[in-house]
């Protein structure tokens, strides 16, 4: 007997609903992409002419028949929309940031717990290939013990676009667009870092927010973790570097998904995924020689959803380890502005 769809709410269709969670929940066995809110129900039927539309998010989340409310909005409405959905009854996907600071995140969790729903966090960048393939290194001992570690997000985009993530509005910039990314896979990594130490430019005309972000990790075993995103870098940087007692490794390629998703494939089609650049590793004197790279799944990210609502495994992304990027975010920032090194204060 099939199963009952999870019946799921997409509030927001401009560039992170229409490109990774539309494609995503639908490619999902057990997930119905079922209602979207926008104000532009053309751009959304042109992709998905049978799904519902309502213009506001309010709309949405009175429904009695959603059951999941994903939000793909600005990120300064991450927040109140998530408490809404949860006092509502309806579990809950973020995109990342899910706050604007840890004390406003530490509220959203509180609302979920009142309301026992579930509450998870979009960040999606963990089933990328080229993290997959740098994290495997590193846990198979490849490298000995990880002494320098940088991850780069670097983009050649000269002209400032007229869209809220490069504004000038709370939560714009790159450091918040990119920044959960890379903060994320680096705790998965190595845990949360002792200190930030952070700086924060504008490098393009025009620029109504920061477009530059160099950040360095603190541990206190010795390890520096460089955190890097760029809006005027041709030719790109590599994604990854890696350097051990062992060895140093070298990814430069990143993952192809958000690519493929950009060009219609669907995900899970023939080459989802693949990743043809494969890593580099140079063991000291010894010649370089080429690791082949995993292939990247973020469909894994939904299906982790699916089967924890229907009590068959944990939550891919729990709030807590949401919370944990935010406190590193929120250091960052105060770090820049502040012009210091800023110690890293986890708490729930």
């Amino acid at each position: 007997m099939p199963r009952i769809p999870i019946r799921v709410g997409l509030i927001g269709y401009g560039y992170a609903g229409k490109t990774f969670h539309a494609p995503l929940v639908a490619a999902t066995p057990g997930l119905q992409l079922a209602c979207v809110a926008s104000s532009d129900a053309a751009k959304v039927h042109a992709d998905w002419p049978r799904v519902e539309v309502v213009a506001d998010a309010a709309t949405l989340i009175a429904r009695d028949d959603i059951d999941l409310v994903v939000i793909a909005t600005p990120n300064d409405t991450h927040a109140p929309l998530a408490r809404a959905a949860l006092h509502a009854g309806k579990h809950v996907v973020v995109d990342k940031p899910f706050a604007l600071d840890p004390d406003e995140a530490r509220g959203v969790i509180a609302s979920a717990r009142e309301n026992d729903r579930l509450l998870s966090v979009f960040h999606n960048r963990r089933w990328d290939s080229d993290f997959l393939g740098v994290k495997q290194a590193i846990a198979d001992g490849l490298l000995g013990r990880v002494v320098h570690f940088e991850s780069h997000i670097d983009r050649f985009r000269p002209e400032v676009r007229a869209r809220w993530r490069e504004g000038a509005g709370r939560g714009a910039g790159l450091w918040f667009d990119l920044g959960p990314h890379l903060i994320d896979q680096a705790v998965q990594l190595f845990g949360a870092p002792a200190r930030v130490q952070a700086n924060l430019a504008r490098q393009r005309e025009g620029a109504l927010s920061d477009d530059w972000a160099h950040v360095v990790l603190d541990y206190r075993d010795g390890l520096r973790v460089i955190l890097h995103a760029g809006m005027l870098v041709a030719g790109g940087s590599p994604r990854f570097v890696v350097h051990g007692e062992r060895g140093s490794l070298v990814k430069r390629e990143a993952d192809r998904q958000e690519a493929q998703l950009k060009a219609g494939i669907v995900p899970g089609a023939d080459g989802w995924g693949i990743d043809p650049d494969a890593m580099q590793f140079h063991p000291g004197a010894s010649p370089a020689r080429s690791i082949p790279t995993p292939r990247g799944d973020q469909r894994e990210y939904y299906l982790g959803i699916e089967r924890m609502l229907r009590g068959r495994g944990p939550n891919p992304v729990t709030p807590e380890q949401a919370l944990a990027v935010m406190t590193v975010l929120d250091a960052a920032q105060r770090s820049a502005l502040e012009r210091r090194a800023v110690d890293v204060v986890q708490s729930a």
